[in-house]
């Protein structure tokens, strides 16, 4: 299609999709991939983790033609609107895109816009890979214990956004209808109440845990952990859980085992060849994440579980500003870093662009073009280690530099440079 903002590239190939049934994709060498800065630092780890990311490209002999295109401030500014429509279809079009992060106001004004391109594109799964680089401060003894993958459900449970404000009509119809017709009338307090829904499908559960176990087994990992918080949840979370093992048994039998079953037929001990579904209470996993760390390989979960887990296991590893995430639909993929926009330090040239850059390192995974990904990770860790960071790094070492967002990027491209 033509667009009347978006700066679309004058060469570049456009991504397509080779096997609708799998979702495979066919890149070609040079593809035109929309990217959106974002708001606040968005303007200074977006441009960086541009640079790096060509950097890597040209290394593995291929070239990325980007295409600029709006969403938040930048939107408002050129379209006077927050999720343009053209911004939305280039992304469609494109199918793999990157975004920095997006303003959400809290308590009023309009709603998320990453929330909104999720589930305005179906991209299902939002995965966060959790991993150690040397160099970063932590506050636990042994961070690089953790190497996990988090599978947050992005399109039900409360996130869906159906909900009513306190004090409205429209609230007062559902408390009437739960109340008088579904028999809970003692379950709402008088007065004011808002009120929402918690749906969670069949459908939206299994899509997720299935693209969590593809992941586990093309990955050689250990375990797919399901976490949810069914013993109070019994007909959504618990369902959840369910309909997990139940996908496990059907399509993946002869390459999964519960963990019943390890204990039972295996002695605990895995035989190589099986990969272990096992299930955990959502509040006694964020205590597992910190005692029993190795257990866990990839964690499949509902929306909001998987918000509050994947931030916990972030700050194991030092902290949002390094964490990567990517989402996932069928043939469709949008990067973007776990951090907020922090617009107290916009424009400043101040920030860690990592989470950005490792975003982007995700992204080029999904393209197939994992030298390229390997490129980025192993310079962005060598930069970090070298003790040449950003400010938040640097007041946390001693003996550090401090360097500008542009300098930090500038410096790991000269180390996929010497790598490549």
């Amino acid at each position: 299609m033509s667009y009347d903002i978006a700066d679309a590239p004058e060469d570049g190939e456009v991504i397509t999709l080779a096997d609708e049934e799998t979702g495979e994709l066919d890149v070609p060498e040079n593809p035109i991939i929309p990217i959106i800065h974002g708001d606040g630092i968005g303007t200074d780890v977006g441009p960086a983790a541009q640079t790096v990311l060509d950097a890597a490209a040209e290394a593995t002999g291929r070239d990325i033609a980007w295409m600029r295109v709006y969403a938040g401030e930048s939107a408002r500014d050129k379209y006077d609107e927050n999720l343009p429509d053209e911004t939305v279809e280039a992304i469609r079009e494109h199918r793999v895109a990157i975004k920095g992060p997006l303003t959400t106001p809290v308590g009023s004004g309009f709603r998320s816009l990453n929330v909104a391109l999720r589930q305005t594109l179906d991209l299902y799964a939002n995965v966060r890979p959790t991993y150690h680089l040397d160099g970063v401060p932590s506050p636990v003894k042994e961070p690089g214990e953790m190497d996990m993958v988090s599978f947050r459900e992005n399109t039900e449970d409360v996130y869906a956004g159906i909900e009513w404000e306190a004090g409205t009509d429209d609230a007062e119809k559902v408390r009437e209808f739960v109340e008088d017709e579904m028999g809970f009338d003692e379950k709402i307090h008088d007065g004011p109440v808002g009120l929402g829904l918690k749906p969670i499908s069949e459908y939206g559960s299994k899509r997720l845990i299935r693209q969590a176990i593809e992941y586990a087994l093309a990955n050689d990992r250990d375990s797919v952990t399901l976490v949810h918080k069914g013993n109070i949840m019994k007909f959504t979370e618990a369902a959840f859980r369910d309909w997990g093992y139940e996908l496990a048994d059907e399509e993946y039998g002869e390459e999964t085992i519960t963990e019943d079953e390890l204990w039972e037929e295996y002695d605990g001990e895995a035989p190589d060849d099986k990969l272990v579904v096992k299930d955990r209470i959502a509040d006694n996993m964020l205590q597992q994440l910190l005692t029993r760390t190795t257990d866990y390989d990839v964690l499949a979960m509902p929306n909001l579980n998987g918000d509050y887990l994947s931030d916990s296991a972030g700050a194991q590893i030092g902290g949002l500003g390094i964490a990567p995430g990517i989402n996932f639909g069928d043939g469709r993929a949008l990067a973007e870093p776990v951090h907020g926009s922090a617009p107290k330090h916009a424009g400043q040239d101040k920030v860690n662009p990592t989470a950005m850059i490792l975003s982007g390192r995700e992204m080029l995974d999904y393209l197939g073009w994992s030298d390229a990904g390997d490129l980025v990770r192993d310079a962005v860790e060598e930069q970090i280690a070298s003790g040449r960071v950003t400010y938040d790094l640097e007041r946390q070492r001693d003996g550090a530099t401090k360097l500008a967002t542009s300098e930090f990027a500038d410096e790991v491209v000269e180390r996929i440079h010497d790598l490549a």
